[in-house]
């Protein structure tokens, strides 16, 4: 009976031995897994941070890139003004050397019109001069149509007659050549007579009229 119960404490004794071997064996594992979750981890946060750094230095090259130098922003400015410069000038060059070019152009032939609207005159005076006509009436008829299509040629081209009779002396369209005395006083400063008819062009005086003066 005595062996019997040291042979059950015995096995009791294996049997806890047993327990706690496997209870330390299964904690050791836990404990490999915690370290080995742990180091994974780790790792990771590691690998995170290596990459935050390398994604951080990323985004500052390229801010720097993304940030203007600005010395050549300046050099870069003064490239498109110095374009734009020569630009300009070269349409400039272009402009003067085209006006220049109208300008002569309107002198050599600015008269074409004029002389064109003139020219049925001279045929009407070559057709007087044919004339074998003896009348003077009928010659002093001629010359006066002759000279009524003239002046209405002249209106034509912007050229009218400048009025001087019972007008004020005016030296913005009159010249006075003569002065003439004792007119009375209604004719003082007044256009007496006309020496040479003036005329003006499109509103302006190409000829004052040269008229005497009552005094």
């Amino acid at each position: 009976m005595e062996e019997k119960k040291n042979d059950q404490i015995e096995r009791d004794i294996k049997v806890e031995g047993a327990e706690s071997k496997v209870a330390k064996e299964s904690h050791d594992s836990e404990k490999q897994e915690t370290a080995s979750t742990d180091s994974k981890e780790q790792e990771n946060n590691t690998h995170e941070d290596h990459q935050s750094k390398h994604d951080n230095n990323k985004e500052n090259e390229q801010t720097k890139k993304e940030e203007k130098d600005p010395l050549a922003e300046a050099q870069k400015e003064i490239e498109e003004l110095k374009d734009r410069y020569l630009r300009t000038a070269a349409e400039f060059d272009n402009y003067k050397k085209r006006t220049l070019r109208e300008k002569a152009d309107l002198i050599l032939n600015g008269g074409v019109k004029t002389v064109t609207a003139i020219l049925p005159v001279l045929d009407d005076f070559e057709r007087a001069i044919a004339d074998k006509s003896e009348d003077p009436k009928v010659i002093k008829e001629g010359v006066q149509m002759i000279f009524n299509k003239f002046v209405k040629t002249l209106e034509s081209l912007g050229v009218k007659k400048i009025d001087t009779k019972d007008q004020d002396f005016n030296t913005d369209y009159h010249e006075a050549v003569a002065m003439v005395p004792g007119m009375g006083d209604d004719k003082k400063g007044k256009v007496i007579d006309c020496v040479q008819t003036g005329y003006t062009m499109n509103d302006k005086v190409i000829r004052h009229a040269k008229v005497a003066v009552g005094q």
